[in-house]
């Protein structure tokens, strides 16, 4: 049988996929991330279409019930078939407001069930022991400790953090300027420590990284320009083995901890979805749980009846 990804698809669906890709970042300002997943999944769509000796817009609701299968008998997770039937709603939703159909076939299929994935996180000594762990006689340890303390203070997308520039910065009222997803603004405030870790670094530090003034970005990388998401990532978990830490972490490791720890200290879930930059509250609730989950293992180990 031949393999779809093999396939290559004919102009017209390459062009199409194109077409609705600008009108993703035209009109939703979606990341380079995002753009990229999309592309890949509508993709291997229209590379299986092809084998089956259907175009796009002819397909049925049939048709995407069977891809759906498809993908489950490859043993794709439900948590990825439901991302790729998003993508799919995504696309025919645009097709009808193109005028290309007349309905949008993927509307009523229903999202597969997948397992709440609860975000992993540190205990406050542990991002106590993160945060203590970079070599502050160094100008990369003065980095790498403004950039952690700016994190776990802010709850920033690491994607945010590595992107930031000087203008962004306003030290005196204390707050960091955020663009995020869909071009949304939100203004983050920082917080002592951070203010202080980012001040010193500012003063001492950021001056002896190479190109750090050729440009305005805040945590150049070694050709001054920003620093890549991959090498963030790789200083935290060289810092978690300084610090003793041995639990998995993840790129928003720390901030799944800001949004947990200020939900533990009573915080309203309204302010922490502000902070985080989500358009809906039902994405921050995630946290409520891993703050319950906490609590209860809180009672369950120090309650004489728990």
């Amino acid at each position: 049988m031949t393999n779809a990804s093999k396939i290559t698809l004919n102009e017209a669906d390459a062009a199409l996929l194109e077409q609705w890709l600008d009108s993703l970042w035209l009109e939703k300002g979606l990341s380079e991330h995002s753009l990229s997943n999309y592309q890949r999944d509508i993709r291997q769509f229209m590379q299986w279409l092809a084998l089956q000796n259907i175009g796009p817009v002819q397909v049925q609701r049939g048709d995407l019930y069977a891809y759906l299968a498809h993908q489950h008998q490859k043993g794709l997770s439900s948590t990825t078939v439901a991302r790729q039937l998003s993508a799919l709603r995504g696309f025919y939703r645009w097709l009808v407001d193109q005028q290309r159909i007349e309905e949008n076939p993927a509307a009523l299929i229903e999202r597969p069930k997948t397992p709440q994935q609860l975000p992993g996180t540190l205990t406050e000594q542990e991002v106590e022991q993160l945060l203590n762990a970079p070599a502050l006689e160094e100008p990369l340890g003065l980095r790498d400790k403004a950039m952690l303390e700016v994190l776990y203070a802010s709850g920033l997308r690491v994607t945010e953090l590595v992107s930031l520039t000087m203008g962004q910065l306003d030290l005196r009222r204390g707050v960091v300027r955020i663009i995020g997803k869909g071009n949304k603004e939100r203004l983050v405030p920082l917080g002592e420590e951070a203010l202080e870790a980012l001040q010193q670094y500012l003063n001492t530090g950021r001056a002896q990284l190479p190109g750090a003034q050729a440009n305005g970005v805040v945590f150049p990388g070694p050709s001054g320009n920003p620093m890549s998401r991959q090498a963030f990532w790789y200083r935290i978990k060289h810092l978690a083995q300084v610090a003793g830490i041995h639990k998995p972490l993840s790129p928003h490791t720390l901030r799944h901890a800001f949004a947990t720890h200020l939900l533990n200290h009573g915080a309203d879930l309204r302010v922490v979805q502000l902070l985080l930059g989500h358009a809906s509250v039902s994405t921050t609730q995630i946290y409520t749980h891993v703050a319950t989950e906490r609590l209860k293992k809180l009672h369950s180990e120090h309650h004489p009846r728990g």
